[in-house]
């Protein structure tokens, strides 16, 4: 039997698995790292005209220094969460922000492109399994019903993070030098994670003999991970879904400072603010369609995956258009801000409906089978298949046909419709009995 989870004599509130204010300042402090992790992350972003000068670089290799923290998250996610899942989701957190931050620092004193990409890597090793083991945390201590709003307002701090990366980054830049604009989004990190000790962990959720002995090593996860994919095909095809609209959100992000610099003429510093508006667009719409599309699905919870194929054409208009048609200055770019709020739609909704389908005892690394797919196929892919587009067809051309991955987003997402409903409720069944349990023992 489970011990109590709480600190104190009196059960959680109903659906909390730990004490209301314990699971709103663990948010709190999930939400503050991730804000610094896409910092960390994104400020590259606007420096991009300062670096390509400095070192004569081609696109693809600009492209590449925002690709390999993608591909190093996608390598180690799994075996990160399912470490996390077995010791303790807090301190691998505090291990994470520790390792990203002195990296980003370590930025400042690159000396050449090598050097640079190097310590990007180790950024990204850093942030490894951080929003599968952070999103995990939280779908775990809230509510069920809770979840799609939680996990959009989680990673808009993901958007709000690129947002003030961005900006900062080109104003640091313009007055200090573009290596001192690492140091000065390094440091925070160091700071939130000594902070983040106090973060009250939750219990982990006994798994059943068979699941726990296939899971002992990292080969045996991933047969069980290759197997749940093969029998849980919601979860299959949210994980491409997402991959394919992340590739849009990644590409448009990376490469919109450089394409208004460009094709607008505006320096690195107020392209930076400009971009930084579509990125803000993007945090808003994450947390709205989280939000809308949980009370909307309250009662057709199988409605949730057609609404949100439904954003992701939408998104897929407005930013056609707005990179095809003759349109110029704040014309296309109230037209990008307004595709910018829908394509970032699938955020929170994704990981809510992942946390369905998925066994509590493994939700951080069901949340690092997504995190493969939609860093290995989505945010690795974007930033560097422009950045070859560009070499090949002018970045115009590039940003044109990129939203056209919007397509394959809403496809997968409407295949994904067809199962859900039937994997999510024997995940329901054992959710429920996980939440009555605490309860009882917290009572008694």
């Amino acid at each position: 039997m489970m011990p109590p989870l709480t600190t104190t004599g009196s059960p959680p509130e109903t659906g909390y698995l730990i004490e209301k204010k314990q699971a709103w300042f663990a948010f709190a402090m999930t939400f503050a790292l991730m804000l610094f992790d896409y910092m960390d992350r994104q400020v590259i972003v606007s420096l991009f005209p300062h670096i390509k000068a400095a070192w004569n670089l081609s696109d693809k290799q600009l492209g590449g220094l925002v690709s390999i923290i993608s591909i190093v998250v996608a390598m180690g996610g799994i075996p990160v969460a399912l470490l996390a899942d077995r010791l303790s989701r807090v301190k691998s957190i505090v291990v994470m922000a520790t390792t990203w931050s002195l990296a980003t620092i370590y930025c400042m004193f690159a000396g050449n492109y090598a050097q640079l990409f190097g310590a990007r890597a180790v950024v990204g090793l850093g942030e490894t399994g951080y929003g599968s083991v952070g999103s995990a945390l939280l779908s775990n201590v809230f509510p069920k019903r809770m979840r799609g709003a939680l996990m959009g307002a989680l990673f808009a701090a993901a958007s709000l993070g690129s947002v003030f990366g961005v900006v900062l980054g080109g104003v640091i830049a313009a007055k200090w030098g573009w290596k001192a604009a690492f140091g000065v989004v390094g440091v925070p990190g160091l700071v939130l994670a000594l902070l983040y000790l106090l973060v009250r962990d939750y219990k982990t959720v006994a798994l059943t003999p068979k699941l726990n002995q296939v899971t002992q090593s990292i080969g045996g996860t991933l047969k069980h991970i290759f197997n749940t994919l093969a029998r849980t095909p919601t979860l299959r095809w949210i994980c491409i879904g997402q991959a394919m609209q992340v590739l849009v959100v990644s590409a448009i992000w990376s490469w919109l400072p450089s394409y208004l610099n460009r094709f607008h003429g505006m320096a690195p510093d107020q392209a930076g603010k400009q971009a930084a508006l579509v990125i803000l667009a993007g945090a808003f719409g994450g947390f709205l369609w989280g939000v809308v599309i949980d009370r909307l699905s309250i009662r057709r919870p199988h409605s949730k995956l057609p609404m949100l194929s439904l954003l992701c054409l939408v998104s897929l208009v407005i930013l056609t258009y707005a990179f095809n048609a003759p349109l110029a200055g704040p014309a296309q770019l109230k037209l990008i801000i307004a595709g910018g709020f829908f394509m970032t739609c699938s955020v929170g909704v994704v990981v809510g409906v992942l946390m369905d389908v998925v066994h509590p005892g493994l939700r951080s690394t069901g949340a690092a089978v997504l995190s493969l797919f939609q860093n290995l196929l989505g945010l690795a892919v974007g930033p560097f298949l422009v950045g070859v587009l560009s070499d090949m067809w002018g970045l115009q051309h590039a940003m044109a046909v990129i939203p056209a991955f919007s397509i394959l987003a809403a496809a997968f997402f409407m295949a994904a419709a067809r199962s859900y409903e039937a994997d999510a409720a024997p995940v329901s069944g054992i959710a429920l009995d996980v939440t009555q349990c605490a309860t009882a023992h917290a009572a008694g």
